[in-house]
């Protein structure tokens, strides 16, 4: 049975990701710095079902390359990466924005991606087979107002993406990213920083996409045939045409 590695697996999109795999079978390894979340999460399972937790920040380099580096041996063999650990903090214009946001998107987004897939990496070379699944967003599309610094990160992921494909293409090795529109994840909340209100007014008046939408997608991307690659999958709510155009139903007093 296939070994999967999940990033910022305590939650949203990564916590549905898991649990799809869970029901197919996969060995799972769960990444994330919640580790009450984690262990809850594992009691989920189907009892057959193997698993392993890693408790790490993906913006610590150190710990990524330890972490992974030493993996029992039953999980030592890494199938399918789902580099899915990401952030969004701050949604203000260029010239107000918080420097330590930035870092913090950067560092996570982008580095943080890095990390854990040049840990992953040298297994799947060695046996000439792996998929790296890559979570990107529309913002990795299309520039939105205030989005300026996420926007830049997530378009990095998606360069990320193809440069990725480009550099493992003789090796066996499958690279793709799906990229989704609005989630109905904690994305908002970590965004404008606990002001639930705030958060909760991005996903009313139309029904947002949901992470289990976005687990099932990563299910299929994984299992088609050996010889089709879904390269680059972009995901929306039907009420999502763009970044700026949502169709919304006007709440009635």
């Amino acid at each position: 049975m296939k070994t999967v590695i999940i990033t910022g697996a305590s939650s949203g999109i990564g916590r549905a990701t898991a649990l799809e795999f869970a029901q197919m079978g996969y060995n799972l390894i769960l990444c994330g710095r919640n580790e009450d979340a984690l262990t809850r999460l594992q009691e989920e399972f189907p009892s057959a079902v193997s698993s392993h937790i890693l408790i790490f920040d993906v913006r610590n380099k150190a710990e990524v390359f330890e972490q992974i580096g030493n993996l029992p041996n039953t999980f030592s063999r890494i199938d399918i990466l789902v580099n899915n650990a990401g952030n969004a903090h701050g949604l203000e214009p260029i010239q107000s924005g918080n420097i330590d946001d930035w870092d913090a998107m950067l560092d996570i987004n982008v580095k943080g991606l890095l990390y854990v897939t040049k840990a992953v990496l040298p297994g799947m070379l060695e046996r000439d087979s792996g998929h790296i699944i890559n979570v990107g967003s529309t913002a990795g599309k299309e520039v939105y107002p205030n989005g300026n610094v996420y926007c830049a990160s997530k378009y990095a992921v998606d360069a990320l993406n193809q440069g990725m494909r480009l550099d493992l293409n003789k090796t066996g090795i499958k690279v793709g990213a799906v990229n989704p529109g609005l989630t109905k994840t904690g994305f908002s909340d970590v965004r404008f920083k606990g002001d639930h209100d705030r958060a909760g007014k991005v996903y009313q008046g139309y029904q947002p996409l949901l992470p289990e939408d976005i687990a099932r997608i990563i299910a299929f991307m994984v299992t088609v045939p050996a010889h089709v690659n879904i390269a680059d999958l972009t995901v929306m709510p039907a009420a999502q045409a763009s970044s700026v155009v949502v169709n919304k139903v006007e709440e009635r007093g």
